[in-house]
């Protein structure tokens, strides 16, 4: 029987990726990881329905699938073995014949604020404007910078690089991860604190997603050559949050696992769109169990009365 290294090297891994810079950072990175372990690649590039509508905020399109929904129709046909996606993106509950094989090591997970303007900062009391399209970022300025303005920004990161040269804002709240994989990171002028920006569930790390019906031989190689598993402990945690809430690109909801030893600590919450409301929670419990953790700590937010921001929220946002 052949060994796994032999195994690996007839094996050949088609990869689908959306099309911007980053996008592609992510294909390439997971694709060096494979050809180290002996498989060989090949990039597919599939445009999104989040790539195609720019005209209009992600809470307006709808939250299920804006950036995977493409990917995923051709994991079903088979015309690519492999999704990868910033783990960020991916909504709350995936479709049955779906399945996460691996998470890469996570960047750190913060957000930052960005400008050409690196002397700016959100708590000198200073009024400037920001641009972001995070429902998540826009309701935390919200409530703890109510002098900040924001205006809408979508698009990949160089379109907001530009938008913030062209005088359109004065500053982007972006993640770090991204900004520092598209070497960007001269034009950072704050890190923001996890414990008012707590990150959305998933940011800086890459998700891995296959089809069910992938060959078992696959699976377990890149399972192996891909996956951080400190990292998936941490991100099934988050997830398992997120599907209990129901959470979305349109919700503002956040959380951050952290692994210590056998210990994992989940820190979330949710605010209002307004940002009059925030309600913050954090749990501890056994790395053996991170769903069971991560949906605790949701239920935990819904006795707090997430549940009644969640409605109000979707009363408004009935795309949602």
């Amino acid at each position: 029987m052949a060994n796994s290294r032999q195994l690996n090297k007839i094996m050949h891994i088609k990869i689908g990726t959306r099309g911007s810079r980053l996008a592609l950072w992510q294909a390439y990175h997971v694709e060096t990881l494979l050809k180290k372990g002996g498989v060989t690649t090949e990039i597919v590039i599939i445009e999104t329905k989040g790539d195609k509508i720019l005209d209009r905020s992600l809470s307006k399109i709808g939250s299920k699938g804006v950036f995977t929904q493409e990917l995923e129709d051709q994991l079903r046909s088979g015309e690519i073995d492999i999704a990868v996606h910033s783990a960020k993106d991916l909504q709350s509950s995936l479709d049955e014949d779906f399945e996460l094989l691996a998470f890469t090591e996570r960047e750190h997970a913060n957000d930052v604020l960005v400008s050409y303007n690196t002397s700016l900062s959100l708590s000198s009391g200073e009024s400037f404007v920001v641009g972001t399209s995070s429902t998540r970022r826009i309701a935390i300025l919200k409530h703890y910078y109510p002098h900040i303005k924001i205006v809408d920004m979508r698009g990949n990161l160089q379109t907001r690089f530009r938008k913030l040269q062209e005088g359109q804002c004065d500053a982007l709240l972006l993640a770090y991860a991204g900004v520092h994989r598209m070497e960007y990171d001269v034009a950072i002028a704050e890190h923001l604190l996890l414990d008012e920006f707590t990150p959305a569930v998933g940011q800086g790390s890459v998700a891995i997603e296959s089809s069910i019906y992938l060959s078992d031989a696959k699976k377990e190689t890149l399972k192996k050559l891909l996956n951080h598993e400190q990292t998936e402990i941490c991100l099934r945690t988050e997830r398992a949050f997120l599907k209990r809430l129901q959470g979305g690109c349109s919700i503002p909801v956040f959380a951050l696992a952290i692994l210590n030893d056998d210990e994992i600590t989940i820190s979330g919450g949710i605010v209002s769109l307004d940002g009059q409301e925030i309600i913050r929670r954090s749990e501890s419990g056994s790395a053996a169990f991170p769903e069971d953790l991560g949906t605790a700590l949701a239920d935990e937010l819904l006795e707090a009365g997430a549940d009644r921001i969640l409605n109000a929220i979707r009363s408004q946002n009935p795309v949602t």
